[in-house]
């Protein structure tokens, strides 16, 4: 644990999930890939469909509305409907096999096992203080099984953008009302995480779960209040916050 500036007690602590606390590199790929096995299997008509095709159909998406970058699932709706409109689906046949298509993303995207430590981790924090998820991504937090340790969860979407934008950070405040300088936001993108939550008043923890944790090889905007080298020292942490 590196101290980079002074902690001021904290009252609840919030989470980044998406390679924070599992690895959503070695999971999203795989998830890819059984996705579109789904795809093809149930329309065979998208076999014709190459990568290149999803990218354009995904830049599509963002020419026509630009927010969707803050919302993962309405963006992957919208490309899914251009898509199944590109091999002749419309009408309530498009409708239906959107939603299909998009629920069977949605399953394989979440379909992986988080570590039992962290499960142990959450839970006896989860004793100690409120805890919140606050994401950018749409990870199923039931299917994964850390639904129970988070007393709110916020994801991004339209009308709450992405961090580093205030919007979830504020909401979460809210919810618990408590004021920003009694949350400590723990998370492992230097940009999104440690500097959307200074700049939101919360205090701030970096970790990285996917990757060696090296301040000269990130792009650094603000410095964490603390680095954390295991995730597990947050219960040294809550041990001597409560003194």
């Amino acid at each position: 644990m590196k101290f980079y500036k002074k902690l001021k007690p904290f009252q609840a602590i919030t989470f980044d999930l998406d390679d924070t606390l599992y690895d959503n590199n070695v999971h999203m790929p795989v998830a890819e890939a059984a996705f579109l096995a789904d795809l093809k299997q149930a329309y065979p008509a998208t076999m014709a469909i190459e990568k290149s095709h999803w990218l354009a159909f995904r830049q599509a998406a963002l020419g026509s509305n630009p927010n969707l970058k803050n919302d993962m699932g309405e963006l992957r709706k919208q490309v899914l409907d251009l898509v199944f409109q590109s091999v002749g689906f419309s009408n309530s046949e498009l409708h239906s096999a959107v939603e299909y298509s998009f629920h069977r993303f949605y399953f394989h995207r979440s379909n992986f096992t988080v570590e039992e430590n962290i499960h142990s981790l959450l839970k006896a924090l989860a004793i100690r203080y409120p805890l919140v998820a606050i994401t950018n991504g749409n990870v199923n937090l039931q299917q994964i099984g850390l639904e129970p340790y988070f007393c709110h969860v916020f994801k991004a979407n339209l009308e709450q953008p992405m961090k580093p934008h205030r919007a979830m950070f504020d909401a979460c405040k809210e919810a618990l009302n408590l004021a920003p300088e009694q949350i400590l936001h723990v998370g492992d993108n230097l940009h999104n995480d440690v500097y959307g939550a200074i700049k939101a008043g919360f205090q701030s923890a970096w970790y990285a779960h996917d990757r060696a944790m090296c301040l000269k090889k990130e792009s650094l905007f603000l410095l964490p209040d603390l680095q954390l080298n295991s995730l597990h020292e947050l219960l040294t942490l809550a041990t001597v916050n409560e003194r």
